[in-house]
C-alpha cells in the first residue's frame, strides 16, 4: 500500500495563500488527513470548503497539537515574524516544514532552523512553488547539460500591481508591515524570481547592491520597488527589477546570456520557453497549459515526508535566497556593497 501522512497546517487571520494549500492537500492521495490550526478561528471554513473529509480537527490552541494530533508535515503560514519559533517547535517535534516565504525578520533567524533540521534529519522547505512548472524544469535542464556555456549574465523582472497598496484596508495587514512582513514586494514576490534564478542556472550570489524604496508614495513601511545588482560566484553579473508598478496583472521574465547562447524564461503559460544557442539556433519548448500552481510543489513535499522522493527544496538554497534578500537590504540602506556568506 501507498505510504499516507498525517498533515497540518498552522496559520492565522490572513494567512497566506491557504486557498493552495488547502486545496492541493485535498487532492494529494498520500495525504491521509489534515488538523489546521489557527487561533482566530478565522480559516475553518475555507479549510472545510477546500479539505472536506480530510479536515479532521480544527484548533485553536497550538499546544494541543503536538499532545494529541501529532502529523509527520507541517505547513507554516504565519507572519515573517512569528514564523520562527513555530518551525522551530515542527522540528523539536521531529516534523518535517513547508515555511510559507520569508519566515523570518533575518536570514540569522532562519539559519539556526536550517542547523536544526538538518540535525534532525528532517526537511524544511520553503513554498517555492514555480520550481516545478514545466518550463522551468526544461530551463534548468538545458542549462545543465552546457546548452548554454558559461552564464555571463542574467536578467530578471517580477512587476505587479500598485493597486494593492492604495487599499486602507491593506496597509493594516502585515503584509504592509516591516516589522512583521521582513520586507516588501522582494520578500513577497520577488523573493520567487531570484529563487529561479539560481535554481535555474545552479549560481549563487556572491556580492549584492542595489536601491529599494517607496516610488507610489503610499503610507507604509514596506519597499514596494527594489533594483538589485548581483556578481555571481562563477563571476557573471545579474540585475533584476522586483516592483508594484502596474494596475493589474504581471510583467515578468529571466533572461539569461552565455557563452553559447541565450534563453527567455515565463511563467506566463501562454508563452514557451525560448532558447538559442550557436549550435542549434532558435529553439521553443511547448508544454501543457495548467501546471503552475502549488500542486505539484505539495505533490513532491508529501511524497519527500512520506520518504519516497527528494524535497522540492533544500534548505540551504532557501538560506542563500534569504541571505541575498536581507544583504540587499542591507546595501540599499548603507549604500554599500555587501558580500553574501
Amino acid at each position: 500500500m501507498p505510504k499516507t501522512i498525517d498533515v497540518a497546517v498552522i496559520t492565522q487571520a490572513e494567512g497566506a495563500h491557504l486557498p493552495d494549500y488547502f486545496g492541493s492537500l485535498g487532492k494529494i492521495d498520500a495525504c491521509a488527513g489534515v488538523t489546521v490550526v489557527d487561533p482566530s478561528g478565522r480559516c475553518e471554513a475555507l479549510a472545510k470548503q477546500h479539505l472536506g473529509d480530510k479536515l479532521k480537527h480544527f484548533l485553536k490552541d497550538p499546544a494541543e497539537l503536538y499532545a494529541k494530533f501529532p502529523p509527520k508535515l507541517v505547513i507554516v503560514s504565519l507572519e515573517a515574524v512569528a514564523a520562527p519559533p513555530v518551525i522551530d517547535a515542527a522540528l523539536d517535534a521531529g516534523c518535517h516544514v513547508v515555511a510559507e516565504k520569508p519566515s523570518c525578520l533575518k536570514a540569522a533567524d532562519f539559519e539556526k532552523l536550517v542547523r536544526k533540521a538538518e540535525q534532525k534529519h528532517r526537511h524544511l522547505m520553503m513554498a517555492f512553488a514555480n520550481r516545478q512548472h514545466a518550463p522551468v524544469a526544461e530551463a534548468k535542464k538545458l542549462i545543465a547539460a552546457g546548452k548554454l556555456g558559461k552564464i555571463y549574465s542574467v536578467e530578471a523582472h517580477l512587476v505587479t500591481d500598485q493597486t494593492r497598496l492604495k487599499s486602507p484596508a491593506y496597509h493594516k495587514t502585515w503584509f504592509a508591515s516591516k516589522a512583521r512582513a521582513g520586507g516588501g514586494q522582494l520578500t513577497w514576490v520577488g523573493i520567487h524570481w531570484l529563487d529561479l534564478i539560481l535554481f535555474v542556472t545552479g549560481l549563487k550570489v556572491k556580492q549584492v547592491t542595489g536601491f529599494a524604496g517607496l516610488v507610489g508614495g503610499q503610507p507604509i513601511d514596506i519597499e514596494d520597488a527594489a533594483v538589485l545588482s548581483m556578481q555571481f560566484d562563477n563571476g557573471g553579473f545579474g540585475t533584476m527589477n522586483s516592483g508594484y508598478y502596474l494596475d493589474k496583472g504581471y510583467h515578468s521574465h529571466v533572461q539569461i546570456w552565455g557563452e553559447k547562447g541565450w534563453m527567455k524564461l515565463h511563467t506566463v503559460e501562454e508563452l514557451p520557453l525560448e532558447y538559442y544557442t550557436t549550435a542549434d539556433g532558435l529553439q521553443t519548448f511547448e508544454y501543457p497549459k495548467g501546471g503552475r500552481g502549488y500542486l505539484k510543489f505539495m505533490q513532491q513535499a508529501v511524497a519527500a515526508a512520506c520518504e519516497e522522493g527528494p524535497a522540492p527544496v533544500n534548505p540551504d538554497e532557501a538560506l542563500h535566497v534569504l541571505k541575498t534578500i536581507y544583504s540587499f537590504y542591507d546595501a540599499a540602506r548603507t549604500g554599500k556593497t555587501q558580500i553574501v556568506n
